[in-house]
């Protein structure tokens, strides 16, 4: 393989680098509460938490297009979903794919260890973590490859998961049940992202035997559930004040009003119904920006009761 500026170009296009904002944002939004609930802000915390979260999912967009290359073949690459079509176009770089994302799969695993170390954090820090590493990998990766045996939309919920929750943990050394009330209107927000992925792929997806809900139940039934699950995360956010385990300043009702977004957009795309594949892109393309200036907002928000 020629090591070129093109080379380089391509290898930074194949690690989808514009999809890493989203994570961050949700790394940051478990960072803050935790703060906000009582633990100390430590930038150390913070930079070393978030680049073991940084190259874990960096590693999942290389093994992603690696395991998937047969099915990228069968669809269109757009802004949100279909790989990230480098390897299409360069297949001599579909092996360097593979072992780069192992590569960046085992720093993420050993900055985690080191993690551990050095705040002395209990050993399910650690374990946590390198959880998330395995899920990541065998999202596409055989033997399990999750995606394909109808456990993907799972993988993606417990991934929402681990990007809070590092975040959290890293700040406040465990999670607790507070954590795991906070983490259901972000879950219900996370099924909705997942739809929206995989909405436009979905006539690649069925060629490639990738099991997906789009796939089974079409993409009417993303639409719909996308709607559902846009208003029980609104409704979750109005709930949570009376588990009593948040503090008065937190106004969930600011949350709830961010998570209108989703109900808004998800109103419009079921009456839309965007049915064929240029339309259903467009709209899915829209939500996903949306749901990432909602993450946006409500870290804001949250920088706002620290301030």
């Amino acid at each position: 393989m020629d090591i070129n500026l093109k080379t380089v170009i391509n290898i930074i296009k194949l690690g989808r680098p514009q999809y890493l904002a989203g994570n961050f944002l949700v790394f940051t939004m478990g960072a803050l509460l935790a703060v906000i609930l009582g633990s100390e802000f430590v930038s150390s915390k913070f930079i070393l938490g978030y680049l073991i979260l940084f190259t874990a999912h960096l590693s999942v967009h290389y093994s992603n297009d690696y395991y998937d290359f047969e099915v990228d073949h069968l669809t269109t690459p757009n802004s949100i979903s279909g790989g990230s079509g480098v390897l299409i176009q360069n297949p001599e770089l579909r092996e360097f794919s593979k072992w780069f994302a192992l590569l960046i799969m085992a720093i993420s695993i050993l900055l985690a260890a080191a993690f551990t170390v050095i705040f002395n954090y209990p050993i399910t820090f650690f374990l946590f973590l390198l959880f998330g590493n395995l899920l990541a990998w065998f999202y596409t990766a055989p033997p399990i490859k999750l995606v394909y045996r109808r456990l993907g939309e799972v993988a993606n919920i417990v991934a929402v998961v681990i990007f809070l929750g590092a975040g959290y943990f890293a700040m406040k050394g465990t999670l607790d049940l507070a954590f795991f009330i906070f983490a259901i209107p972000v879950i219900f927000l996370q099924i909705i992202f997942i739809n929206c992925f995989e909405i436009p792929s979905m006539e690649g997806d069925k060629l490639g035997n990738k099991i997906t809900w789009i796939v089974l139940k079409g993409r009417e039934f993303g639409y719909r559930i996308s709607l559902i699950c846009a208003f029980l995360a609104t409704f979750t956010f109005v709930l949570i004040p009376y588990t009593g385990l948040f503090p008065l300043k937190i106004d969930f009702k600011v949350l709830a009003v961010i998570s209108l977004i989703s109900v808004t957009m998800g109103i419009i795309t079921l009456v839309k119904k965007p049915l064929d594949e240029k339309s259903a892109t467009k709209y899915a393309t829209i939500y996903v920006l949306l749901l990432f200036l909602m993450s946006l907002l409500i870290d804001a928000y949250f920088i706002y009761l620290l301030m």
